[in-house]
């Protein structure tokens, strides 16, 4: 048993957010302030406000909850798996003995937009008691317009607080050895069940060029996940491609884009494709909706004759591992200060 008097610690599994219903009002409320982070526009915030408001926000939403409604089961899927990582992980805390673990360790779900709230989970905790936070942002490539906003919220939350808890933030792990075989032992057990395909596609949610242009390494740390695992399976260059999915407006976003590559695809004779999406830690709206039914549309419509969407990682047993393998130093090293003060 870990000593009950010991400092508490935290582990917050942060993911990007879901409305709380499949509804307009409820989709508008997320997307206002979803699309209202300047890490995620990054236009004047006063004309953003205008296009925002005036265009966005009144059609957009409709739009959206509908798609929302064909994946709602109950609660948004992302939300659920987020869950249910939180309990795996706790599970797997709980079982390492006090040589690798000395303290007890509470893990909790947060959002960055909509609920559970990341600032509200950490005053609500720190109400409770704890006095160091482990934050692990689930976006395996670091970018600006998600994992920047969680340092964001979480500065935000530390300029109102008196007493400050210590605070630590795993940045990404898009190359962490874990990571990689997980992925690639994922790919390998969906083909040994549905044949390998004529080619595997790794579709990673885009960014606009400019973001990119301006220093946002997100790109080239996507390249290099699918490149690594592209090796593991041993797979020729011709056999998989790297492409970018959901753009939104009308700006250049960085290429290529995952929707004209299936259809060129379905053009050119390209019969099965697999597709996985390696930026989610759970399924949501853009792999459910998106990837597994809309571009499987375009692929089939363009000629192809065979499309498969690859879950994501969601609470795989190997994915839970590389959340253990990313927290517990930090739990450990912080675990050891404290023992001490």
């Amino acid at each position: 048993m870990k000593s009950a008097q010991s400092p508490r610690i935290a582990v917050l599994l942060v993911n990007l957010g879901t409305p709380d219903a499949p509804t307009t009002p409820a989709v508008r409320r997320y997307l206002r302030q979803f699309l209202s982070d300047p890490r995620v526009i990054e236009i004047p915030q006063f004309l953003w406000a205008i296009i925002l408001n005036l265009f966005v926000l009144t059609t957009r939403p409709k739009r959206v909850a509908h798609a929302y409604a064909s994946i709602w089961e109950g609660d948004s899927p992302i939300r659920k798996i987020l869950n249910s990582q939180v309990d795996l992980l706790q599970t797997k805390l709980d079982k390492l003995d006090n040589t690798t673990l000395p303290v007890g360790v509470s893990v909790h779900a947060a959002m960055s937009y909509g609920n559970p709230a990341l600032p509200e989970v950490m005053s609500q905790l720190q109400n409770e008691g704890v006095e160091h936070f482990v934050i692990l942002p689930l976006f395996p490539q670091y970018s600006a317009t998600s994992t920047g906003a969680v340092y964001d919220a979480v500065s935000k939350w530390a300029l109102q607080q008196r007493n400050l808890p210590s605070i630590s933030i795993v940045k990404d792990y898009f190359s962490h050895p874990l990571y990689i075989a997980a992925l690639a032992d994922s790919i390998r057990r969906y083909q040994a069940e549905h044949g390998k395909p004529d080619k595997l596609m790794f579709s990673f949610h885009g960014i606009p060029q400019p973001y990119a242009d301006k220093g946002d390494p997100y790109p080239e740390r996507c390249k290099h996940t699918a490149m690594q695992v592209a090796q593991s399976l041993e797979l020729s260059d011709d056999e998989w491609i790297i492409s970018f999915q959901s753009r939104f407006g009308k700006q250049e976003w960085v290429k290529p884009y995952t929707d004209v590559t299936l259809k060129a695809w379905g053009a050119s004779g390209v019969c099965s494709v697999h597709v996985v999406s390696p930026a989610f830690s759970a399924d949501c709206l853009e792999t459910l909706e998106e990837l597994a039914i809309e571009n499987r549309k375009y692929f089939l419509e363009a000629g192809g004759q065979e499309y498969h969407y690859i879950p994501a990682l969601n609470t795989d047993a190997a994915h839970i591992e590389l959340m253990a393998a990313l927290v517990t130093p930090l739990v450990q090293g912080w675990s050891q200060v404290m023992a001490h003060t």
